[in-house]
């Protein structure tokens, strides 16, 4: 839960952003002088960017909510009994550990989604965010293509 206020702060912030920095390029293209349209119509651009760069990261994080909750329904989720820190993280070596199942299951089954998603986790609990988000990416897109 603490997750989903954070990020509707985050969310809130950019379009506060976004509005501000759109207002003032609306003023600096207004001045009619040609540094201050030029910088005015960079300033579009701007919020448009970052407009489109939010609402990709949101529509990344519905999807992932949606096939952990399936995934969790169908009973596919990971069962590793791994040691945690006293917030509730898996231990880095834990993670590390139970790494290489999740991998030899997508090289099995490339094709398979819940493979995908489940080796998402894996990379998450080893600290690896960066192929975590791209594991996670590419279940949603495979569960996409079996639709």
């Amino acid at each position: 839960m603490s997750a989903r206020i954070g990020v509707a702060v985050m969310a809130v912030l950019l379009a506060l952003y976004i509005v501000l920095v759109g207002w003032r390029a609306v003023q600096l293209v207004q001045t009619g002088e040609p540094v201050g349209i030029a910088m005015g119509v960079a300033l579009f651009v701007l919020p448009v960017i970052a407009a489109w760069a939010l609402g990709r990261e949101l529509w990344f994080g519905v999807r992932a909510e949606q096939l952990a909750r399936r995934l969790e329904t169908e009973g596919g989720l990971p069962d590793d009994v791994v040691a945690t820190t006293p917030s509730g993280r898996v231990t880095r070596a834990e993670g590390d550990a139970v790494f290489p199942r999740y991998r030899a299951e997508v090289e099995r089954e490339p094709e398979n989604w819940k493979a995908w998603f489940r080796l998402s986790l894996a990379y998450d609990a080893a600290g690896d965010r960066r192929r975590a988000r791209q594991a996670a990416r590419e279940a949603i897109r495979r569960e996409r293509a079996t639709r």
